[in-house]
């Protein structure tokens, strides 16, 4: 009788000392929630000008963003910009986390196929008449250290191991601020339609185009695929606290009922929150992962009316 007694002290104990680990973990680890204000997030994706009107235009972008860093990316053209009746509309693709901007291009790279089916889209886009540009995310493709650990897998070990959101937030942060500095340098293209300028985006991709959205008047529309679900514990860069921006704009939203980055609760939430009255959620029976013949339902959003170019905010 005394045994188990002691058998019973020995397993509260430890199952005491297993719920205080666990504690002292969620009090000094775990991310918590935070408010942040509308000027607030203004305030965090403010940038400076970093493009001098003037520049010519090419196929390989190599432009200085806000802080000195080089922007590395791509700009393709349905036809000759010099034989071109009229400026092209223009087409932003931003990539999946992992991926480079090559991704809008190439159907595999190293083998490796382009899964998110996003070089399609940019297929679509040309046969429309759009000219499709993307560049590489912070700490992605051309921007890569070699032989260290990317920016994004230590930013998410960071976060999800020890709590620390500084580096995930600033990678997306300075992603975003990045596609402002490039849309200075779209709007200034006398080829291009600053009235007619779309963002779709795939993963952290489509997270990234539902910020620069919100943010930025400059981009009329938005395709966002399967964009993870992201809340307060990183408020900075959550879509769900910019969707105010989004008013007017045309937005998709494409999600998978069985995705393991949101589920079909937190995808509606994010579809009802969007003040747009020109809007559409488009819901696939799949994963993080899209069916294939996802990109053909896309085509209808292309065809958005030219406005006045609207200023940088």
């Amino acid at each position: 009788m005394m045994k188990h007694k002691r058998a019973f002290t020995v397993i509260g104990i430890f199952m005491g000392l297993a719920a205080a680990v666990a504690a002292a973990i969620w009090h000094f680890v775990w991310l918590k929630p935070y408010s942040i204000t509308p000027s607030e997030l203004q305030a965090r994706y403010a940038y400076k000008a970093a493009f001098t009107p003037g520049e010519g235009h090419s196929v390989h972008i190599r432009l200085q963003s806000f802080d000195g860093a080089l922007l590395h990316g791509r700009i393709v053209y349905p036809g000759d910009p010099a034989q071109a009746r009229r400026p092209f509309p223009v087409l932003i693709g931003m990539h999946a986390m992992g991926r480079s901007h090559l991704r809008w291009w190439l159907p595999d790279i190293g083998g490796r196929p382009t899964i998110e089916q996003t070089h399609r889209i940019t297929q679509m886009a040309l046969q429309q008449g759009y000219a499709v540009v993307a560049i590489d995310a912070r700490g992605h493709g051309e921007r890569r250290h070699l032989g260290q650990r990317t920016l994004a897998q230590r930013a998410m070990r960071d976060m999800h191991w020890f709590g620390q959101r500084q580096a995930y937030e600033q990678m997306i942060v300075d992603t975003v601020r990045d596609h402002r500095v490039l849309l200075d340098w779209l709007v200034a293209q006398p080829q291009l339609d600053a009235g007619r300028i779309l963002a779709a985006g795939y993963s952290m991709g489509a997270q990234g185009a539902l910020l620069l959205a919100g943010l930025d008047d400059r981009v009329q529309a938005v395709a966002a695929m399967v964009p993870p679900h992201l809340g307060d514990n990183v408020a900075v860069v959550a879509p769900m606290n910019l969707v105010g921006g989004l008013q007017g704009k045309r937005v998709w939203l494409l999600t998978g009922d069985d995705d393991e980055h949101a589920s079909t609760q937190q995808n509606q939430a994010l579809f009802q929150a969007i003040p747009s009255q020109d809007k559409r959620h488009l819901r696939f029976a799949s994963g993080h992962l899209l069916p294939t013949d996802y990109v053909e339902r896309l085509s209808d959003w292309f065809r958005t009316g030219s406005r006045a170019a609207p200023s940088a905010p």
